[in-house]
């Protein structure tokens, strides 16, 4: 064969195949596994603080009774501090391994967790620092007296002590002063260089400002009456505020009285409302003598 006989197209050269997209991977294996332990610690970590709102928010709104509600939120309690434990545990295990699951969703749980827990945690703290009563009184030789608010039935019932050694044969009275004095004896009365309708007057645009329902202010008697209501169980707290003139008449001796209408323990709450009251009503507070 000659190069007549030649194709002119196979003499000329040919051009190069573009290349071509190498086609991606299909992605097995560890790449696509489902984080079944992020999710676990997310919907335990998220699950618990929905659950603590809904158990004191539905106490709150008459769903259920309050023991109910405190139920749940100790149950929520021990879900979120599990959700912690275990994602703690599950980072521990993921760090030799080859290709560890995505980290987002368990530590979006655990915090979450961590958030409610510390909160809780503060009133378990109180709880077991404080004694189990909720009647709290700057004076216990004669407290300050509910007039138009009704004191509760079972004020005295569960005061603590009662199987105590040093307290046996003790009226639940003389408990409730015992334990009042070791607990709380720097809730004392205050002097007020003001007259009595003065106080009162104060006291009453102080409760309002609080965003206390007052229930009466008399001047005229020196005694004010009024309710504070928590914000999540919508618990009751009844206070009862008495001014009388000073021995000399030279300004007044103010007493405060905080009682929780449930409960057996009122985790210092009582005790630090009369404080802070009476240290805003005075500004600086001086024990009366």
């Amino acid at each position: 064969m000659n190069e007549q006989d030649i194709p002119p197209q196979a003499t000329q050269p040919q051009p190069n195949p573009e290349p071509q997209s190498p086609v991606p991977p299909t992605v097995t294996g560890p790449e696509r596994r489902f984080d079944w332990q992020g999710t676990l610690i997310l919907l335990a970590g998220v699950g618990s603080l929905l659950w603590g709102l809904f158990s004191a928010l539905g106490t709150g709104w008459g769903f259920w009774e309050y023991t109910s509600g405190l139920k749940g939120v100790t149950w929520s309690f021990f879900l979120g501090l599990g959700a912690i434990l275990l994602g703690a545990l599950f980072g521990w295990r993921a760090r030799k391994a080859i290709s560890p699951p995505p980290r987002i969703r368990r530590w979006i749980g655990m915090l979450t967790a961590l958030v409610y827990v510390g909160w809780v945690g503060t009133f378990l703290i109180a709880a077991l620092s404080v004694p189990a009563i909720h009647d709290v009184s700057t004076d216990l030789a004669d407290p300050p007296t509910f007039r138009t608010l009704q004191l509760r039935a079972d004020n005295l019932d569960n005061v603590p002590g009662a199987d105590d050694e040093d307290m046996k044969g003790m009226t639940p009275r003389q408990r409730w002063v015992l334990v009042h004095q070791k607990a709380y004896g720097n809730v004392r009365s205050v002097r007020i260089n003001e007259p009595v309708p003065s106080v009162i007057a104060k006291a009453e645009r102080l409760a309002k400002a609080r965003g206390w329902d007052v229930a009466v202010a008399l001047p005229e008697e020196g005694r004010l009456e009024a309710t504070e209501t928590s914000a999540f169980f919508r618990f009751k707290d009844d206070v009862v505020l008495r001014v009388r003139p000073t021995d000399t008449g030279e300004g007044s001796v103010v007493d405060m009285r905080s009682v929780s209408r449930v409960g057996v323990s009122d985790l210092g709450m009582n005790a630090k409302r009369v404080r802070s009251f009476l240290a805003d009503l005075t500004g600086t507070v001086t024990a009366a003598r």
